[in-house]
Order: C-alpha cells, then sequence, then structure tokens
C-alpha cells in the first residue's frame, strides 16, 4: 500500500489501532462480563461500517484551563481538582486519592501514535502532593498507565495501588508494589474510610488476547458523613440504581460525559449527556461533575460537543434535581458543602 504524505500513513496507523481495540470492544469470550452480557456487543462488520463511515476528525481545539489550584493549599481537607480526562485529585479526611491517573502525552501503547492530548496536564506532576492511594477503574490506554503510576510510586513510598480484579499482575511485573485487587462490590478501609469497586457497563484489555480478562468498574469513596463516586467508564445499565440501594444517596460524583459517538455503536460503553444525567438521578446525587472529555480525542463527536449538550439538557442555570456541572481542569472543587 503507497500513502500520500506521512499524515495519510499516520491516519492508516491510527485507524487500524481504533479498529483492533473497537474490535475487541464488541467482542466477549473472556473471563468477566457485565452485569447485562447481552449489552453492546458487536460485530467485526459493525467495527468496520463505523470506521468506513466516521466523519472527518474531530477539530483539535483546546478547553479552557484554570491556575485556581496554585492558590490554594493542598494541605487543605474535601477538595478535588480534574487533571484532565479521567484524573481526579480528590482530598477527603486526610487521604490524598488519584483517579486514573494519566499524565503522559499520549493514550497508547506506543509514545508516537495513538490518541494525543489536547491539554496539558492541568497540574504537572511533579506539583502533586503526596498521594495516599490510587484508584484504577480498567485497564484501558487512557485509565491505566504504567509509567504515571510508576513515577508517582517512586515519590510516594507508602502509595497504595487499587486495581480491578486481573490487572495486578501486570502492574507487579512492571515493578509497582502495594497493588490491591478488587471484584465488584469489594472494599478496603484506610484511616476510617471505606473504598468500594463498583459495577459498570464497560470491558477491558489492552492487546489482541486479553479482551475482558480483568474487570472494570467504578469506585465508591464512603465515610459515615460523605460518599464521593467515580464512576470510571460505562454505558447506561441498571448497576446505579443497585449501587444507591445498598449506599444511599450519593454525595459528590464525577461521571463520564464524552467519547459517545456514533449512538448505535459507543452506547453499550458510552453514556452520552442525557443518560449520564439519568445515572445522577439513579443515584441520587447532591452535585455531580462531568469528565472524559476535552483530553483525548476518541470518537467522532466534535470536542465541546459533550459541554454543549449539557448546557442544552439542564439550561444555562443548572435547574436539575441532580446537577452536572463542567468544571475547568485546574478549577478547585470544594467537597466540603
Amino acid at each position: 500500500m503507497r500513502f500520500n504524505s506521512n499524515q495519510n500513513r499516520t491516519k492508516f496507523i491510527s485507524n487500524l489501532i481504533i479498529l483492533l481495540f473497537s474490535f475487541y470492544s464488541g467482542v466477549s469470550f473472556a473471563k468477566y462480563e457485565n452485569s447485562n452480557p447481552y449489552i453492546g456487543l458487536k460485530s467485526l462488520s459493525d467495527v468496520i461500517k463505523w470506521r468506513l463511515d466516521a466523519p472527518p476528525a474531530p477539530e483539535r481545539v483546546q478547553i479552557e484551563l484554570s491556575s485556581e489550584w496554585q492558590d490554594k493549599d493542598f494541605a487543605a481537607d474535601d477538595y478535588a481538582v480534574w487533571i484532565g480526562h479521567s484524573t481526579f485529585l480528590i482530598k477527603h479526611k486526610n487521604l490524598t486519592v488519584l483517579t486514573d491517573p494519566v499524565f503522559s502525552k499520549r493514550a497508547s501503547p506506543f509514545s508516537w501514535i495513538g490518541p494525543k492530548r489536547l491539554i496539558p496536564p492541568a497540574v504537572p506532576m511533579a506539583e502533586l502532593p503526596k498521594v495516599d492511594v490510587i484508584l484504577i477503574s480498567h485497564n484501558h490506554y487512557d485509565h491505566l498507565e504504567i509509567k504515571s503510576i510508576k513515577k508517582i510510586q517512586a515519590r510516594n513510598s507508602s502509595l497504595q495501588v487499587f486495581v480491578p480484579k486481573g490487572d495486578m499482575g501486570l502492574l507487579k511485573k512492571r515493578g509497582i508494589r502495594n497493588v490491591f485487587e478488587f471484584g465488584w462490590w469489594d472494599s478496603k478501609q484506610l484511616d476510617n474510610v471505606d473504598f468500594i469497586f463498583t459495577p459498570a457497563q464497560h470491558w477491558s484489555g489492552r492487546g489482541v488476547f486479553d479482551r475482558n480478562k480483568s474487570w472494570w468498574g467504578g469506585w465508591l469513596i464512603k465515610t459515615k458523613l460523605k460518599s464521593i463516586f467515580h464512576a470510571g467508564d460505562t454505558g447506561y445499565s441498571q448497576d446505579f440504581l443497585e449501587i444507591r440501594s445498598r449506599f444511599g444517596p450519593i454525595d459528590i460524583a464525577f461521571l463520564p460525559i464524552g467519547a459517545f459517538e456514533p449512538r448505535w455503536f459507543m452506547s453499550g460503553q458510552h453514556v452520552d449527556p442525557t443518560e449520564a444525567l439519568k445515572i445522577a438521578a439513579d443515584l441520587e446525587v447532591t452535585k455531580a461533575y462531568g469528565m472524559h472529555w476535552g483530553t483525548f480525542i476518541l470518537t467522532d463527536e466534535a470536542v465541546l460537543e459533550p459541554r454543549k449538550q449539557l448546557i442544552k439538557l439542564q439550561g444555562p442555570a443548572i435547574n436539575t434535581s441532580s446537577p452536572i456541572f463542567t468544571p475547568k481542569p485546574g478549577e478547585w472543587l470544594d467537597l466540603s458543602n
């Protein structure tokens, strides 16, 4: 095959990577399944149809970052900072938690190809405070980056890393210590704070032969006075009603709102803003924040489309009972109220 330019060659390779991982997102033949194993299954012909019918790649635009975190004290309690994509810095009950830390330029097994960041991490790794716990929702490259975890642990010797069942070996093989595996509903308590791994509608895999050989899910951080929920990656399912049934209404939630087009292909694995609001309602969330948008181009919708749709659905005054806000990366989110 001949290419007219390096750009066409890069696009071709990118499409091959997307095709490979998308195919494995639609074929289930491994160890773990969703609570409804029939949602979201796609055939290889569906994957090919999506890639052949895909519109031109969305324009690479940058969302606005905030430097507000620079004027705050990381030693304070009850705050969160969106670093980008699904990475949040969360402080609660004097425990500092980092979710799905990805700090590299690409969400990819390769340094030279794959989804490239639109924005830098809002808080550079070198500026992070001491981190007590890393929470991993699943092992896709835009959520689990070995290099970032290793660098953070090198600066935090007592760091604990909580991962879905099936991922411990991957991290230990790369020299990461203090790794703990969780199945759905498994929990661990640190300093009177419960960390509970909860179900989500998604899939896992980092290569050709590990499709669904580790689990995926969300994380609930719970004390007697507060509950903080990070949904990870998910399509809509009844799992969120079950979470609400077991643990009561959720105070703070971080919910995905991006990577949702085309709906006929993505709905089983990624919610759109309408479904994100439905999750917020199912959980009876007091306040939610949108994530999984504005950092990498993974699907067909425009970069700013998730926020535009949320504004349209909720109104500029955010008049829903379980609202989802879209903070700027780097904005200081007060979780004390």
